[in-house]
């Protein structure tokens, strides 16, 4: 893994390092995970597509023809 050394204001730094520890994460792992993002290498943005092609290619519905259950099928008893 590489090292990068950025140049920013004292002040955003002090911001960015409060907000991550209100997030319970570090500035590193937010620059890590945006340039992930940006570089289009981004594990979330695969699962995210990934999730959506699953949707899409799914026959289960709850529209018209898609229910075959009732609510009293669900609680018979």
């Amino acid at each position: 893994m590489a090292n990068l050394t950025i140049v920013v204001d004292d002040r955003l730094l002090k911001r960015a390092r409060m907000r991550a520890l209100e997030d319970g994460t570090s500035v590193n792992a937010v620059l890590r995970d945006y340039l992930a993002a940006y570089a289009g290498g981004s594990s979330l943005q695969e699962a995210r597509a990934t999730y959506v092609t699953m949707a899409e290619a799914a026959a289960a519905s709850s529209g018209p023809g898609g229910r075959t259950w009732t609510r009293e099928d669900a609680h018979e008893r």
